[in-house]
């Protein structure tokens, strides 16, 4: 079922803006972060969704599998660079102290 309003242009910083309602939103199926493309021809304006909404931090977080993913993989010894700084933790020398 499509959706209309009847709204009034604003000033945001240098640009216009319009706020779309929710209903509307809904029933093109935006979301927040939705990539859209802006085109104008003669005196109408056409919002079109373009690709997928990007995932926030806590969708990303939720999707993450350790498992699938592998872990965390931690070496036992140091390695490359850290193997210069060794001898100085043998000696009681916390590495990163001040």
């Amino acid at each position: 079922m499509a959706e209309t309003a009847t709204l009034t242009v604003q000033q945001w910083g240098n640009s216009l803006a319009v706020r779309i309602p929710a209903a509307v939103a809904r029933s093109a199926r935006f979301r927040v972060g939705q990539p859209v493309e802006v085109s104008a021809q003669d005196s109408s304006v056409l919002v079109r969704a373009i690709g997928t909404p990007k995932l926030t931090l806590a969708q990303k977080l939720s999707a993450f599998d350790p498992a699938l993913h592998g872990g965390e993989a931690m070496a036992t010894r140091p390695v490359g660079k850290e193997a210069l700084w060794w001898p100085r933790a043998s000696r009681g020398v916390r590495i990163g102290a001040t």
